[in-house]
């Protein structure tokens, strides 16, 4: 059973909840250094921000859609298969900037997002559920400037918010 989740009225515009732009990718990789610290095939590229008021619950939530989300295609064509289904991977990039408020004069506030350490503990989270739902997980590195190279298969996006 999932976590009854409380959706605030500003949901989308500023309110709360984890953030994540989610891609269906045929390739993708981050590099950080000169290093290759996550790299995958067929899958799905997801960046998540958290934000200051979030909670593990949020993380299962969103979690769980990522890897039960119908993006794939089944024999038909039709998007019907989830990531579970298709065995495909999982690439998963901390991305505060996603809660920059850019509302008000030209240089974006990031009061909403989380703090390093706070921010860093929900990564982690929903990077190791994402392991329990779906295995085959890599990352990027929390907090470091990161290169991140993909192919967006479709294309196809979505913007989900716990």
């Amino acid at each position: 059973m999932l976590p009854v989740i409380l959706k605030h009225p500003l949901r989308g515009l500023g309110g709360f909840g984890l953030r994540i732009v989610l891609q269906r990718v045929k390739h993708a990789q981050v590099t950080v250094d000169g290093k290759v610290t996550g790299s995958i095939n067929s899958g799905i590229l997801v960046f998540l921000a958290v934000h200051k008021d979030d909670t593990a619950a949020q993380a299962d939530h969103l979690a769980e859609k990522c890897a039960a989300l119908r993006i794939f295609a089944d024999p038909s064509g039709k998007m019907n298969r989830s990531l579970a289904e298709t065995g495909g991977q999982a690439l998963i990039v901390s991305q505060f900037t996603l809660y920059g408020d850019c509302s008000k004069g030209r240089r974006p506030s990031f009061t909403d997002a989380a703090d390093p350490v706070k921010g860093n503990e929900l990564y982690r989270y929903f990077v190791d559920t994402m392991k329990t739902l779906c295995g085959s997980v890599e990352t990027g590195v929390f907090g470091a400037m990161m290169d991140v190279e993909l192919v967006n298969d479709g294309p196809v996006t979505f913007v989900l918010d716990a």
